[in-house]
């Protein structure tokens, strides 16, 4: 159990207070949020995404789909899933699949989806496939301010 080194010094650097909890092993966010025993709208999920010129990493709670369109829309350009190897260039200290949603800890352009923000509590992967990060909902939007919001996401 052990949460990605670059999180766990954003989190430090930006004092912001959180806990760490240990799950069953899962390979998806909403099978993480069943055996973690937490609401699949608390766990926020990170989609990294290619731009024309970068990447972008969409969060938004595992309960939700992205709308492609909307997103694509929204930044005016067609936007791709990144690769395995992108994505373990971008987030050299995470397991595949594992992405925490602060993208700006990694330097990733950022874009919220609304329904997470709402949450008094959020969930998400530290890095790894067993461990998650718990912090109060209004320490998460404190992270997530210079990030662009928005609604991109329906649900399942």
């Amino acid at each position: 159990m052990a949460t990605a080194l670059t999180l766990e010094q954003y989190l430090a650097r930006n004092g912001i207070a959180y806990d760490v909890l240990p799950h069953a092993p899962t390979m998806s966010s909403l099978r993480t949020a069943e055996a973690s025993h937490v609401s699949a709208n608390e766990l926020a999920k990170a989609v990294v995404l290619k731009k024309d010129k970068g990447y972008l990493l969409a969060v938004l709670p595992a309960s939700q789909h992205l709308e492609w369109e909307a997103l694509g829309k929204w930044f005016n350009q067609n936007l791709a899933l990144a690769t395995e190897d992108e994505i373990a260039w971008l987030f050299p200290d995470c397991t595949p699949g594992a992405v925490p949603p602060i993208g700006e800890a990694y330097g990733i352009e950022t874009v919220v989806d609304d329904s997470i923000a709402e949450q008094s509590d959020i969930y998400f992967e530290g890095g790894d496939h067993v461990t998650l990060v718990h912090m109060a909902g209004p320490a998460f939007c404190k992270l997530m301010a210079n990030a662009k919001h928005g609604r991109f996401s329906r649900q399942h």
